[in-house]
């Protein structure tokens, strides 16, 4: 009997241990590599670093838009200059603008000159 309770006591020790064991190692595991663990960490981290840079690039063009719509404001830019940088963009001209169209120099030649256009008129898709 003194060995069986011996033996009973033993074996109890040994599964508190192992109980304990186990479920340390079990959050120890889950800490690791877990929702919230470690590895989620670091990856939320190069995540967080990535987004960053993005959001920098972003609040740079957003500068840039921003110097080039303050340009455009009624107080800073003069009405010709708008008319003129309009024209450019969309390509358009007046009925009595005189377009030249030029070519490159190619191979030492000198550029053409091309016979003028008529001016293009605005399609009415809208």
């Amino acid at each position: 009997m003194v060995t069986r309770h011996r033996l009973r006591g033993f074996l109890n020790a040994l599964a508190l241990y192992l109980i304990a064991t186990l479920l340390i190692g079990y959050f120890a595991v889950n800490a690791y590599t877990g929702e919230h663990g470690l590895i989620a960490k670091q990856d939320l981290d190069q995540e967080i670093g990535q987004l960053t840079a993005q959001l920098e690039a972003v609040r740079a063009e957003r500068a840039i838009w921003e110097r080039r719509v303050s340009l455009l404001k009624s107080d800073n830019i003069d009405p010709d200059l708008l008319d003129e940088r309009a024209r450019a963009l969309l390509d358009y001209a007046a009925p009595r603008d005189l377009v030249l169209m030029l070519r490159s120099e190619v191979a030492g030649r000198k550029p053409e000159v091309a016979s003028p256009r008529p001016a293009r008129r605005p399609s009415s898709d809208f």
